[in-house]
């Protein structure tokens, strides 16, 4: 055989050849063309390394061919199934066998076939038995040609044989030299025609026929060829039957789901349709089944016809309607679930049912479970659920209804609480019980009581309105209570007659919401922002009780504990708002312990640190109210301090706070068990139910639950709230008690410069001293706001520094930005190295600063810096600061001018906020003296008073007696 050349005219064929083993291949040649254009005999087999050689006569579908047919090659094959180094004569000889060429020719009939679709406008051709590719031209048939399968049913045998026809016309094939030349689908080969058959014939039901007439099947074998031959024959292709019968039948069909329940794994749903009684599943896509009937010595095969439209059609409904195939053998369905535990994926079928039980039977599907496992109950879940209010308690009527089923509700409450999905009927079937059950309901049984009718305490009215805000439940109940739940239109109540003062709109608000609360004897937590009047409104509302007191000829007492540094804040508003209360200061370490005398005051104040160590005097008391300020203080539960307020007793409670929650929700159930105990079930309850999900696993559902159940009993109002209401600045004095080292310090100080001074008015020499005079009283304001400012080795506290520094938390924990100003820059490194312990971030601007602008730009812009340290001879002129609305002055002084400028730096045009002013004043100090005389002399000091100098030239002999008094 000659290399081809293909500089020359040749060709490329396609070849029909017979492999000895590996039965009919198709082969690519290139082969050499005569001068005159025949085919000469010089022929070359291609490939894919040899095929470039001839690219000017192939096209994109040639590569594909060559490429598709070398797959089919003795080597090729060989290579694939036997993978050591051998020879095509030593593999077909010792290794080859029929079990082996059932294996590999499927797989090169695969080939055939994809090669097949392309070869339509090739040129095909028979190979000679000499290897010569071009020996006859081979065609394709132009359609399909149609089998008709014969049988003939006689008293001795049975006859069966194919016609085959072709364009309307029968073909005869039968001893023609036909060949097979692939199985499935089967093409034959007939006198240089290529054809191919409807329905994917198979070529074996062709191969007996191409040298015999007929088949012929004895009597005695007759069953079982009818069943295993004849009936899949009918499935799938035209049969003439004589002698038997086929009837062809249709029937409405209708869905079936079967339930497949697996525990502990993902259950299923098989879907089904049923034709009379015929059953099909889903994803058997047989269009046509057959079953043989025998009757008596006659057969009839039932020839049932699908509607596979339909059938598809009502896959699409249940996959539309939120199911998905599962990955099995089967076309099985999976509900998605949300839940993370096994017991969420077994049964998120039947949660799927239940929840689309009406839709699904509207549609015409019906259910079914396996015989011998658990009986599942479907049908739609809901409950009927109503409150109907008593004395003390709120009555729950219930009534379960899953499917057909009525269950009274209290026999759910321990599945629910402990979260089991399966709930036995007294039919011996299961409910299941809906996931979303547990966490609605899930709160309810929680905190109901009763064995045998289900009751909810008054304060947990929040759940209730939640109920009905969802509806879920009928709710009848006191107009007056639902108001609290909305806080919409709480009554009004008058202001009491002796008190000075005007409460704005909010701060009524929250006086009326106070009476409110003591109707119904619930406690309750103001947490309004800090400066909006939590104290004002306490004491309007306690002056009110005193007069109601007085009118019904009966007396109580109110005990309010908070943090030492709010006494004499506490002690200054209640003189000032509302002196007719007779109050008493329970503190200090020489305190009287004689508690019985309690009961002679109207008010008697004291700390958190003091009810701890007198708890055992103070409990032996009935109060009308105990009040906690700054309740946060008992936030944790296994303090003192918690312990120690629940052992109070008093008729009513309420607590105040500007930051209930400081750390974690867990700071809310001791405050709230304090005020309403039982409101929020036990501490691990809590924990479970509501900090976990929330902190954990950001649950927005629980956070919303917990909202409603605390809803009735928090006020707070923000500042952006009640703006309109607010003036444009607010200012409060703060008053600040020394601690007792500071106090011991400020005395010896003090006597030292009295003593002086005295001798000094004696002798007349006090003119000629003021410079001294100036230099004690600035010692003496040093002293009073920290003692480390004069004296580097003092260890002990200061009552403002722990003061500015808690009420700083505060309003810092609120996202405010504050401007801090003192008039020594000692004070403020106090406080720097305090906030640099703390990684607190701050701004800070002396005399000494350089590039104020850049501080000023970065506190203005910088979210992430909220405090500004400022010595007020610095900042009191020239900057604008209007980023703050909070001012804190650390010591206040004689120019009420240069506290205006420094007040000035944020409340100017540009602040849209409301602006609170602080002033921290030590009591018992120079500094509380210095304000009363700065009051009295106001008008002097405006006009005259500039600098500290002038205020002393002011003061005569007898102010200085009565500063140092």
């Amino acid at each position: 055989m000659l290399r081809v050349d293909s500089s020359k005219p040749c060709k490329l064929v396609y070849a029909i050849c017979k492999h000895e083993y590996l039965g009919f291949l198709i082969e690519p040649h290139v082969v050499q063309l005569n001068p005159d254009g025949d085919f000469s005999l010089t022929y070359q087999r291609l490939f894919s390394n040899t095929a470039r050689e001839f690219h000017r006569m192939l096209d994109e579908n040639d590569y594909k061919l060559i490429k598709i047919l070398e797959e089919t090659e003795q080597g090729h094959i060989i290579r694939r199934f036997y993978k050591k180094p051998i020879r095509p004569f030593e593999f077909f000889s010792k290794v080859f066998n029929e079990k082996l060429y059932e294996v590999i020719r499927p797989k090169i009939e695969k080939k055939i076939n994809e090669a097949m679709v392309l070869l339509r406008d090739k040129a095909l051709y028979l190979m000679s038995k000499e290897g010569w590719p071009v020996e006859r031209e081979v065609h394709f048939a132009a359609e399909p040609a149609s089998i008709l399968f014969h049988f003939r049913r006689t008293p001795e045998e049975t006859r069966y044989f194919p016609t085959i026809k072709y364009q309307g016309m029968r073909i005869e094939f039968m001893f023609k030299e036909a060949q097979v030349i692939s199985n499935l689908p089967a093409w034959l080969l007939l006198d240089e025609v290529l054809y191919y058959f409807e329905d994917e014939v198979e070529g074996k039901k062709l191969q007996p026929f191409l040298n015999k007439r007929y088949i012929s099947i004895p009597k005695s074998s007759e069953k079982t060829y009818f069943e295993k031959f004849i009936a899949p024959l009918i499935e799938k292709h035209h049969v003439y039957a004589e002698g038997f019968e086929i009837k062809t039948e249709k029937y409405q069909a209708s869905p079936v789901l079967k339930v497949l329940y697996i525990q502990g794994g993902t259950s299923q749903l098989q879907l089904y349709f049923r034709y009379d009684t015929y059953i099909f599943p889903a994803g058997n896509d047989k269009q046509v089944s057959v079953r043989m009937e025998k009757r008596g010595d006659e057969y009839v095969f039932h020839r049932v016809k699908r509607s596979m439209t339909w059938e598809k059609n009502k896959m699409d409904e249940l996959i539309a309607m939120g199911l998905r195939t599962s990955g099995t053998l089967f076309a099985n369905l999976e509900a998605g679930h949300d839940g993370n535990t096994e017991s969420d994926a077994s049964f998120s079928v039947i949660d799927w049912v239940n929840a689309h039980h009406d839709e699904l039977s509207e549609k015409g599907f019906t259910f079914e479970q396996p015989d011998g496992q658990k009986r599942f109950v479907f049908g739609n879940s809901k409950i009927d659920l109503e409150f109907r209010e008593g004395n003390d308690w709120f009555d729950i009527h219930a009534v379960v209804h899953f499917g057909p089923y009525r269950v009274p509700f209290l026999q759910l409450k321990h599945h629910i609480l402990n979260r089991i999905r399966e709930f036995q009927l007294p039919s011996g079937e299961i409910a299941v019980i809906p996931e979303h059950w547990f966490s609605q309901y899930g709160n309810l049984m929680s905190f109901s009581e009763g064995d045998q009718h289900l009751k909810l305490k008054k304060h947990h009215i929040g759940l209730i309105s939640d109920f009905a805000n969802s509806e879920l439940a009928g709710i009848t109940i006191d107009r007056k209570l639902q108001q609290l739940a909305n806080f919409e239109e709480i009554e009004d109540i008058d202001v009491p007659q002796h008190f000075n003062g005007t409460l704005r709109a909010y701060q009524k608000a929250g006086y009326n919401w106070f009476h409110f609360l003591r109707t119904y004897n619930f406690g309750g937590c103001l947490a309004d922002d800090m400066g909006l009047g939590k104290t004002v409104q306490t004491l309007a509302f306690l002056q009110k009780i005193k007069e109601e007191n007085i009118a019904a000829g009966t007396a109580s007492t109110s005990l309010i504990i908070m943090p030492t540094s709010l006494i004499y804040n506490w002690l200054t508003e209640a003189q000032k708002f509302a002196p007719d209360l007779k109050l008493l200061v329970h503190t200090g370490t020489f305190r009287n312990k004689d508690v019985s005398r309690f009961m002679d005051y109207d008010i008697v104040f004291t700390t958190y640190g003091v009810t701890r160590v007198d708890i055992d005097l103070i409990s032996t008391l009935y109060f009308g109210y105990v009040i906690l300020d700054e309740s946060q203080n008992i936030k944790n539960p296994s303090s003192k301090a918690y312990h120690a307020v629940k052992l109070l007793k008093s008729k009513h409670k309420l607590i105040l706070s500007g930051t209930p929650v400081e750390n974690s929700v867990n700071d809310l159930w001791t405050q709230m068990s304090f005020i309403n105990p039982g409101l929020l079930g036990n501490q691990h309850f809590f924990q479970g139910e509501f900090v976990t999900p929330i902190e954990k696993k950001k649950d927005e559902e629980k956070a919303r639950r917990l909202q409603a159940l605390i809803k009735p009993f928090v006020l707070r109002r923000t500042k952006s709230q009640v703006a309109t209401e607010l003036p444009p600045k607010t200012e409060q004095l703060f008053y600040c008690q020394m601690s007792e080292e500071q106090a011991k310090y400020y005395e010896e100080v003090k006597s030292e410069y009295r003593n002086e001074l005295l001798r000094s008015l004696e002798d007349g020499t006090f003119n000629k001293s003021q410079v001294q005079v100036l230099q004690g009283l600035i010692r003496l304001r040093q002293i009073a706001n920290h003692p480390g400012m004069i004296d580097e080795g003092y260890e002990g506290d200061s009552g403002k520094f722990e003061n500015v520094i808690h009420t700083l938390q505060n309003v810092l924990s609120r996202g405010h930005k504050v401007l801090v100003f003192s008039q020594f820059v000692k004070q403020l490194n106090i406080y720097r190295n305090y906030f640099d312990q703390e990684n607190i971030a701050y701004a800070y601007l002396d005399g000494s600063t350089r590039n104020r602008g850049e501080v000023v730009k970065e506190f203005q812009e910088n979210d992430g810096i909220k405090l500004f340290l400022i010595s007020i001879k610095a900042g009191g002129v020239g900057l604008n600061l209007t980023g703050a609305d909070y001012v804190f002055i650390l010591d206040p002084w004689w120019n009420p001018a240069v506290e205006q400028q420094a007040i000035d730096r944020t409340h100017r045009i540009g602040q849209t906020r409301n602006v609170f002013i602080y002033k921290f004043i030590t009591k018992d100090s120079v500094e509380e003296k210095i304000l009363s005389l700065q009051n009295r002399k106001r008008v002097v000091a405006e006009s005259l008073i500039t600098t500290e100098e002038s205020f002393v030239k002011s003061l005569s002999a007898e102010d200085i007696r009565e500063i140092l008094n």
